[in-house]
């Protein structure tokens, strides 16, 4: 059993046997052939960390964490809970703070939106996360998953949130970290209801690994069930916890560890996520697992409920398959080439491909479209890619990938830097660096546990435009990139093979990043076309049969 200061032994269960020992519950299925859809976790193959996830009428949404990207808090669409495209953002800006804003050396890297819930109730979306600067939580709402998405604020501050609006028509909020606290608020979910319910449901006994976080919280069959990660207390392991009650004024919730397996076998664990059921009376989990460099990556496991309505998690399998409710539908991959063919709306607006994220917040008088270009100009002194504004990223995918770009650097400064760079806290880049002198084809990184980039490589170029190209391997954790740049109609690696790690100083996994940078003087000016995505599995993650 998980160590619960409040909780109880499960009905049915031997004593200390615990949720693992419970069998796998099996039922027969009948589903249309045609509506099959066969493919493999984890699903995404790209950092989707803590999704939640709901089902309106025919459609699956997640939503995920972004931290400092924007637009922010991506809501993912599917229709069969495997193949999955971006719907929205939920913002397009958070805050406006100097931190999102890149100023001087102002950052919110480790920072931003965590953790998001998503519910759907009386016609309208919520979505609800707090960011750690920030003492407050953020509310969104809109009636279409499309948006315009409207913002406002819960009093108080809510780690990990979870809504529920329960039968009755009151609204809680559960959330916190090891010890796991319910809060009733007000029925526009402006802040805590005067006199409402407030207290400790669950705790975690103290440790030196994760405590319970990460709440979701479901009312099924008239049962409150409430699911929460935490490692195992030995060793750092994801697992994933539930606990029941028949009343939310219960002082007691049954539970503990109903999940603790692996994937890939990188030994990470597979935790923190919601559940959704299917049109047709399944049951499933979306949790993630974290894969290296790449980042934190979506897993679909199947659910079951006992007797007494507990839900039995089945085996973490690399082979999936759902029906799906549109099975003709077409996917629009999560990553994409771009040759920046953009027009203006009728406000001058330029909207990219939904794939494109930028490092925080952008300035959209230094960034633009032209002549099939992506551009950026400078308006302040930077010493590194991660103080650059305007860095356009994509999130790279498993198990390898690689990007292409065409950098053109005429109209460059001294002291500019611009290219494409792997952007992670250890990050590194190819590019142009413009010196007194002319240009030159640099190799930049910076390894885990130091404080300074090394510059790696430098070539004199003769030429001021170039193809660079950066490819990044996670096949069994490798966590690699490499540089190479088209010379003599050969590519040519340059610098070294540079070692990733995911860590909490961006809590991030790698992205493409199509960067430039001045370290001497604002205004100059670097331009981006034709950029290609390579990617092993060019085509839908799908199957019919």
């Amino acid at each position: 059993m998980g160590e619960n200061a409040v909780g109880r032994g499960l009905p049915g269960c031997a004593e200390h046997a615990g949720w693992l020992s419970i069998p796998h519950l099996t039922v027969m299925r009948y589903r249309e052939e045609y509506n099959m859809i066969y493919g493999t976790n984890p699903l995404t193959k790209m950092d989707y960390p803590d999704p939640d996830i709901i089902r309106v009428g025919d459609t699956y949404y997640i939503v995920s964490t972004t931290m400092y990207f924007m637009p922010g808090a991506v809501l993912l669409r599917s229709y069969d809970l495997i193949n999955w495209e971006i719907c929205s953002y939920i913002y397009e800006s958070l805050e406006h703070t100097p931190g999102e804003r890149l100023e001087g050396e102002q950052t919110v890297y480790s920072h931003g939106m965590w953790a998001p819930c998503i519910r759907y109730h009386n016609g309208r979306f919520y979505v609800v996360f707090i960011a750690h600067e920030f003492e407050k939580t953020f509310l969104f709402t809109a009636e279409k998953a499309e948006g315009p998405w409207t913002k406002s604020y819960i009093e108080g501050i809510y780690h990990d949130p979870s809504l529920l609006f329960d039968d009755d028509g009151r609204v809680y909020i559960v959330y916190d970290g090891r010890d796991i606290k319910i809060t009733e608020l007000k029925k526009d979910l402006s802040g805590p209801e005067p006199g409402g319910l407030h207290k400790t449901i669950v705790r975690d006994a103290p440790g030196k690994f994760l405590g319970y976080e990460g709440s979701h919280i479901y009312k099924i069959n008239g049962k409150y069930l409430l699911f929460l990660i935490h490692s195992n207390k030995k060793k750092w392991f994801r697992t994933q916890a539930c606990f029941m009650a028949d009343s939310l004024e219960d002082s007691v919730w049954s539970g503990g560890d109903v999940l603790m397996e692996d994937l890939d076998q990188i030994n990470h664990g597979v935790a923190q996520g919601g559940i959704v059921d299917t049109p047709d009376g399944r049951w499933f989990a979306v949790l993630f697992q974290d894969h290296g460099a790449v980042g934190r990556i979506p897993v679909l496991v199947p659910i079951e409920f006992n007797e007494y309505g507990y839900p039995v998690f089945g085996d973490v399998t690399k082979q999936i398959e759902n029906t799906s409710t549109r099975p003709d539908h077409k996917y629009e991959q999560l990553y994409s080439s771009d040759e920046f063919d953009y027009q203006p709306d009728e406000h001058g607006k330029i909207a990219l491909k939904k794939v494109w994220q930028f490092n925080h917040e952008p300035v959209s008088s230094y960034w633009g479209i032209e002549n099939n270009s992506y551009w950026i100009v400078t308006d302040k002194l930077s010493r590194t890619v991660e103080f650059a504004r305007n860095t356009l990223t994509q999130r790279t995918v498993l198990p390898y990938c690689s990007a292409e770009i065409t950098l053109d650097a005429r109209q460059m400064k001294i002291g500019d830097v611009a290219g494409i760079c792997a952007l992670i806290g250890c990050y590194s880049l190819i590019g142009i660096a413009k010196g007194q002198d002319g240009n030159y084809l640099v190799m930049k990184a910076r390894r885990q546990g130091e404080t300074e980039e090394k510059e790696y490589a430098r070539i004199p170029l003769k030429s001021w435009k170039v193809r660079l190209k950066v490819a990044v391997d996670f096949t069994d954790l490798r966590d690699e990139a490499q540089f190479f740049w088209l010379h003599d109609g050969k590519w040519e690696k340059i610098g070294v093979t540079h070692p990733m790690q995911y860590t909490m100083d961006h809590f991030t996994g790698c992205r493409f990043g199509l960067f430039m940078y001045s370290t001497e003087a604002t205004g100059g000016k670097a331009a981006f076309s034709n950029f290609i995505y390579h990617c092993p599995d060019g085509t839908e993650n799908q199957i019919r049969s």
